[in-house]
């Protein structure tokens, strides 16, 4: 028996390529993304919703949960340290509007930050969080990642940032 030409899966590798470079935009054969292969991070939609320019520096806000992640420069992928990341949160201590779960913190010399707060929860029927990269050195960017489940302890968010 002859091995067809065409299989399942090469159309559904096929497929999936192809959603990928229409979904990005054409930024998946970007000027950064060719020079290097790490394209930067793009805004997701609804990631700036109750965004609060300039957010205190804070240590922590609330216990038991963790938001984490790492900063990265778009071309070489090296780590970026003393950047500023926004985060806030409907959590068990209010809503996304409430001060009190609003605040920044720096990344670290390996690029990595992370923020203990209350316990995200679902807000709209989805418990995600708000970050934000806003400063002047590199493009503004919002992430809204959506947690599996409200029972996660943890939400994991990752920049690749673009110079400005």
């Amino acid at each position: 028996m002859q091995t067809p030409f065409y299989t399942r899966r090469s159309f559904l590798v096929s497929a999936g390529l192809a959603s990928v470079a229409v979904l990005a935009d054409g930024s998946f054969s970007s000027r950064a993304f060719a020079q290097s292969g790490l394209a930067p991070t793009q805004s997701m939609r609804g990631g700036s919703n109750n965004y609060r320019p300039n957010a205190p520096m804070v240590e922590k806000l609330g216990n038991g949960f963790w938001v984490h992640g790492t900063v990265r420069r778009a071309g070489d992928g090296a780590p970026l340290k003393n950047v500023r990341i926004q985060i806030w949160a409907a959590t068990t201590l209010g809503g996304e509007r409430a001060p009190q779960n609003h605040g920044s913190v720096l990344t670290g010399p390996d690029g990595a930050f992370r923020l203990e707060t209350a316990q995200i929860v679902p807000n709209f029927g989805q418990p995600h969080a708000h970050l934000a990269y806003d400063d002047a050195d590199f493009q503004t960017v919002f992430l809204r990642p959506v947690m599996p489940s409200p029972e996660d302890t943890s939400v994991r968010a990752d920049f690749v940032l673009a110079p400005a």
